[in-house]
């Protein structure tokens, strides 16, 4: 499948109905600068998403981003972090295998000396409840262009 995102840039991906559970006790934990590409990823962010670091680093963290999730959330998460505040969400990710997870993100503005330098995602395990959830509202979103 071919993926085309929000900056015109495409690229080509494996797309599987597979998912990878997030592991018990973990925390998928990430930075970027302001245009969201990758300047730290922990260990159990190159678990999980499938890359090697050097793979990673330096790229745009939408290299996760699975077609199912509704480019206004990603627009509601945008618009939120750059006034500065935290952003909550689920989230499913694409993993470099095509296979996908789900995660409860928590998106913070790095602010110093009153300005934003770029931004720290933590991601835990979701509640299944609210995956389900997601899963229906996705698919209503993505049909419908619905806003979040």
């Amino acid at each position: 499948m071919q993926l085309i995102y929000h900056d015109g840039t495409m690229r080509q991906v494996l797309i599987k109905n597979e998912e990878v559970p997030f592991p018990e006790g973990k925390l998928i934990v990430s930075r970027t600068d302001l245009a969201g590409i990758i300047t730290h990823c922990n260990p159990s962010f190159v678990e999980m998403s499938g890359y090697e670091q050097a793979e990673l680093i330096g790229r745009p963290h939408h290299i996760l981003r699975h077609p199912d999730m509704p480019a206004a959330a990603f627009q509601d998460l945008w618009d939120t972090v750059q006034q500065g505040k935290q952003w909550h969400g689920y989230v499913k990710n694409l993993r470099k295998d095509g296979c996908f997870y789900w995660v409860y993100a928590t998106v913070i503005p790095n602010i110093r000396h009153g300005i934003i330098t770029g931004y720290t995602s933590v991601r835990r395990k979701p509640s299944r409840a609210k995956v389900q959830e997601c899963i229906q509202l996705y698919a209503q979103m993505n049909t419908e262009g619905t806003a979040v």
